[in-house]
């Protein structure tokens, strides 16, 4: 069992058990009798116990009654009110995430959605941060099964925590692992050479010596490193798949030339798809699937649009934002 709830407060205890018996979640509440015996009455704090596989249920539960600043701690040490609950692909997939800091944004459900993963295929995300695109990916094809790969220990434990309260504990796992880290830590972690169909990532894609960046830690990891960091994460890619895996990620439009020279000489086949912010402009990422030995043309798809010109969004941008459904990338 897992602790959900520490307090001293007497109402409150009984007001959390009133919702977790209302909801016939299982639960039991230690110390009770501790004051008493201390001759303290009222000052060391209860503790609401509740089962691993009834943790969502529960927490969720007391998201939505107002007390998420009540819940303890997940085990990366993020303090529930330090989190929001944010629903994604028109509610399909329910998202803890920091409440500072790089926040889930279109970038994740696009990767996904170019993911050409069939049911049954194994997936890894590399810096997968509180798992978004990979538990979109698991959410989209049917028995797929997704290891989250993030070195951040509190977006790891986040991560594992949105794999519960998604019901993915059978097909998606989180792992704390270093992507630029030596190969064997992979592989003690169950991430061999050759046991992967396909890696998507979304690498940080800007370079501090030429962008500027987040003030903000976390933001800055998320978004700026040097530009070796892209080869070394490629190059872990290729050591995952087998010999006929792809690779799918995301990047700023303006690097396309740096990932096409990253992927040589490991990789093949590039079918690119750009992605414009607003019709009529620029295209503002790239999103790009390689296969792994292949010496298959570049082949270039029309690109998406997410906006209109008067900034509304496009179907084609809400048909995958909203409703799940896979890029052309995906199929092509």
């Amino acid at each position: 069992m897992r602790e959900l709830v520490r307090t001293n407060n007497a109402v409150l205890i009984t007001v959390i058990e009133a919702l977790l018996k209302g909801a016939e979640i299982p639960h039991v509440v230690l110390d009770q009798h501790m004051s008493v015996l201390e001759g303290s009455l009222g000052i060391l704090p209860r503790r609401i116990l509740v089962a691993d596989d009834h943790q969502e249920d529960a927490r969720r539960l007391l998201y939505d009654a107002g007390l998420a600043h009540e819940l303890r701690p997940l085990p990366g040490g993020v303090a529930a009110d330090e989190l929001t609950d944010d629903a994604v692909l028109g509610g399909r997939l329910r998202l803890v995430q920091k409440r500072r800091g790089h926040r889930v944004g279109h970038d994740a459900i696009l990767l996904a959605a170019a993911v050409g993963a069939r049911s049954g295929d194994r997936a890894a995300d590399l810096g997968s941060g509180v798992g978004a695109a990979g538990l979109a990916l698991a959410m989209r094809v049917p028995d797929v099964t997704v290891t989250l790969v993030e070195i951040d220990p509190e977006l790891a434990a986040i991560a594992a925590e949105n794999i519960e309260r998604n019901g993915l504990t059978a097909r998606a796992r989180a792992v704390e692992l270093d992507v630029s880290g030596p190969s064997d830590a992979f592989a003690a972690a169950g991430l061999g050479p050759g046991t992967i169909d396909h890696v998507l990532m979304n690498p940080p894609f800007n370079n501090p010596e030429r962008q500027n960046v987040s003030p903000d830690p976390a933001r800055s990891a998320a978004h700026a490193a040097p530009v070796t960091l892209l080869s070394d994460w490629v190059s872990i890619a290729a050591s995952l798949l087998h010999s006929a895996g792809t690779l799918t990620l995301i990047w700023r439009a303006d690097g396309l030339t740096a990932v096409l020279a990253a992927l040589e000489p490991r990789f093949g086949g590039y079918v690119v798809q750009p992605v414009h912010g607003r019709a009529g402009q620029p295209a503002i990422r790239v999103l790009v699937r390689a296969s792994k030995g292949s010496r298959a043309p570049l082949v270039l798809l029309p690109g998406l649009v997410l906006n209109d010109q008067d900034g509304k969004p496009t179907a084609a941008a809400e048909d995958v934002l909203r409703h799940g459904q896979a890029l052309p990338l995906a199929g092509a």
